[in-house]
């Protein structure tokens, strides 16, 4: 038994390592366009945009990582079921069941190493553009507006935008804490729209369709909501010499959690930061998800063509990553707890997991 868990593992070492190369390739290829808006609308230097490619490769591990893993399986053992080693495998009084503990370690295995990714390696590299973000923000501040940021750069500001598309801007939220402990100021809009000052380390935000929190003379600690069609309002950073807020993805856990608690107490929405914290932790077991997932999907398809095999990884891949994204867009907008939607691709793989393995063993 150990003598053939040895080949399978040694199996699955070359092609694991060309999907890994292959994946992330091919997804360096599709940052290629948000790189060329960079350099084109936001007047970002080649050399820093260069930079920021080479960073992204570690980043893109934590999506390649977790699909190389399903894709080597379904190699493999698509192989071992056309070439009927699987046949040879049960003939010889061996269970297919037996052959899953070897594939749950390693799993687990990858599994840290996605925890280890998400946590440690992925923030570095997140710190480092946004260390080459700040430098082109002192040049051009609406660089510095990200969609999914916290952006702390501009002078008694703090911003979170939803959805960036050039220069147009999309559910919109800005606080404003105020002093001796009074509620923080918060304007919020549907669109916006944002032009830097020529010259000027400054941005003019036109905000559409929103609401803003107004001082009440008679008494400064309340606030009314005023509701309002077309707003204008200037961001300055000349005066400052903070540095741009980590994204969420960009945090270690560490991070998220003494984060939650600071904004929390300034009254500010927590919810996006909550749904990274469990995406970080949620993603770490992909790995194992996709593993057990890989193994009966190759022995039920009987396949041995790489491409083809290849793709059918990225087509079983896809709605767990879709999923995911839309669970973290409805916790991040207050629709359901991000502590528990967050696991609902988790659980869903699980069970299909559990239910084809099952199925398989048992025939």
């Amino acid at each position: 038994m150990r003598i053939l868990h040895n080949y399978i593992l040694k199996e699955c070492i070359m092609p694991f390592a060309i999907c890994l190369g292959v994946l992330t390739f091919v997804f360096l290829l599709g940052y290629l366009p948000q790189l060329a808006n960079k350099v084109i609308n936001q007047n970002v230097d080649m050399l820093s945009v260069s930079m920021a490619f080479l960073y992204n490769i570690p980043v893109l591990l934590g999506y390649t990582l977790p699909v190389a893993s399903l894709a080597t399986v379904i190699l493999t053992f698509g192989r071992f079921s056309s070439d009927n080693e699987i046949i040879a495998i049960r003939a010889s009084g061996i269970s297919l069941k037996s052959l899953l503990a070897p594939l749950a370690a390693v799993g687990l295995v990858l599994s840290l190493v996605m925890l280890i990714l998400n946590d440690r390696i992925i923030p570095r590299a997140y710190t480092a553009q946004r260390d080459l973000l700040q430098a082109t923000g002192a040049k051009n501040p609406a660089a510095l507006l990200e969609a999914g940021t916290f952006v702390d750069a501009f002078n008694g500001n703090i911003i979170f935008i939803y959805r960036v598309d050039r220069n147009k801007m999309y559910n919109v939220r800005i606080w404003q804490p105020q002093p001796d402990g009074r509620p923080t100021r918060t304007i919020s809009a549907q669109e916006g729209e944002f032009t830097p000052v020529p010259g000027e380390q400054k941005v003019l935000l036109k905000l559409v369709n929103g609401t803003s929190d107004e001082p009440d003379f008679k008494n400064p600690n309340n606030f009314y909501k005023l509701n309002f069609k077309t707003s204008f309002m200037t961001l300055d950073m000349a005066h400052k010499s903070g540095s741009t807020e980590k994204k969420p993805k960009g945090m270690t856990l560490q991070e998220l959690t003494h984060e939650i608690i600071k904004l929390k107490g300034m009254g500010i929405d927590i919810k996006p930061l909550i749904a990274e914290y469990h995406r970080k932790i949620s993603w770490a077991f992909s790995p194992l998800i996709f593993i057990l997932l890989g193994f009966p999907i190759a022995v039920i398809t009987h396949r041995r063509q790489k491409t083809a095999n290849l793709l059918l990884a990225v087509i079983f891949a896809a709605p767990y990553y879709l999923l995911s994204i839309g669970c973290q867009a409805l916790a991040s907008q207050g629709i359901a707890g991000p502590d528990l939607i967050m696991w609902v691709p988790n659980i869903i793989g699980g069970i299909i997991v559990v239910f084809l393995n099952y199925k398989l063993c048992a025939s």
